[in-house]
């Protein structure tokens, strides 16, 4: 008798999890992220290590704008599994959001390795990469104050995750009036690291990761010698126009690139969530739309244009096979595999050929569907 009891009250308990997790779900759709919390707060109560529901209590805290709980939340799906891919892209999310690019890289960067077929965690890379670009990409993004704000000093820790190149260019001596006249205002950056660099006790100190305060200092200077060096060959007829210049086609550059890696996160959030839902039509609307924006961008706005192009055939064909349109389906599909040769991704190549194959299946032609 006690086992039965025992047996009737744990089916009751999963029962009960499992309604709370769908009411937080539906919470989280309709919007009521702090509705959803309490659901999935109650459902952890009776599951407290159930990694889906520390994923989607995350996601909720993500809409609210609580990164930092957010990204405990994340950390603890990835307590039992740190390869729960799921856990890994919203660690990756909170840490972007709270303005840790650098970690937040990391995190892309491992989910891709064992997710490549996710769009997100690829568009995760790039705007990452161009959140650290934005970050240090020119010393004027930074103010660097006499109080002794050492942000700026991420720099080099950065440089080696964004892998970019350094050249070396041969110094032209410059009287400190030139230098000042070039870097105009960076030229207080450049005086401010140069006299950190007699603290003695700071520049011995290490960051967390175990870099040199001191090496740090010296390439930020380096990266300022670089600077003067560039625009005193160029000879601008003014210096302050060259600047003027070279940030207006950064930012115009990052603008850009920017806008279209943000449409495409949440455009392909929504197309995801409409086809979860058992919208065709409206998964169908939204990657047709989607679609077109991104054949009217260049591959310099998405680098990666060809395999989203993929990813959204691949979208439609699954719509479309719902609707039960099997020709058009097999059009996209077919589509979504060339690219994805075209491209070489091993991820998009099998699933195209497992879209192709069941649509041959539904159309019950099982010949056509051995051969694929």
């Amino acid at each position: 008798m006690a086992n039965i009891d025992a047996d009737l009250e744990d089916q009751q308990s999963k029962g009960v999890f499992a309604t709370l997790m769908a009411d937080g779900k539906w919470m989280y759709q309709a919007g009521e992220y702090k509705k959803a919390i309490d659901s999935f707060t109650e459902a952890l109560a009776l599951k407290p290590s159930d990694k889906q529901c520390f994923v989607a209590r995350s996601r909720c805290y993500l809409k609210m704008g609580g990164f930092d709980k957010a990204l405990r939340d994340a950390e603890a799906s990835l307590k039992t599994d740190n390869s729960f891919f799921e856990g890994l892209y919203l660690k990756a999310e909170a840490l972007y959001y709270m303005g840790e690019f650098e970690f937040a890289l990391v995190f892309y960067h491992r989910g891709h390795k064992l997710r490549p077929q996710m769009q997100e965690f690829r568009l995760g890379i790039q705007k990452a990469q161009e959140a650290i670009e934005n970050s240090v990409g020119s010393p004027s993004n930074v103010k660097l104050e006499i109080k002794g704000d050492l942000s700026f000093l991420n720099i080099g820790a950065i440089q080696n995750l964004t892998k970019e190149k350094k050249q070396k260019t041969e110094k032209t001596p410059k009287s400190e009036k030139t230098t000042k006249q070039l870097l105009g205002d960076f030229y207080s950056d450049k005086k401010y690291l140069e006299n950190l660099m007699k603290d003695e006790d700071l520049i011995e100190g290490t960051t967390k990761s175990g870099e040199k305060v001191k090496d740090i200092i010296q390439r930020c200077l380096s990266y300022l010698d670089t600077c003067t060096e560039f625009w005193h060959q160029e000879k601008p007829t003014s210096a302050q126009e060259m600047r003027q210049k070279f940030m207006q086609q950064k930012c115009t550059k990052r603008r850009n690139s920017a806008l279209s890696s943000g449409f495409l996160l949440k455009s392909l959030d929504e197309i995801d969530r409409e086809f979860m839902s058992g919208n065709a039509e409206g998964t169908l609307k939204k990657a047709e739309e989607v679609m077109k924006m991104v054949r009217r961008w260049s591959e310099k706005e998405v680098p990666n244009k060809k395999e989203v192009l993929g990813t959204l055939h691949s979208c439609i064909g699954n719509a479309l096979v719902d609707l039960g349109n099997m020709d058009k389906a097999l059009e996209h599909h077919q589509k979504d595999l060339e690219l994805a040769k075209q491209c070489k991704l091993p991820g998009a190549l099998s699933r195209a050929l497992d879209n192709i194959g069941r649509v041959y299946v539904r159309n019950e032609e099982f010949a056509e569907a051995i051969q694929v």
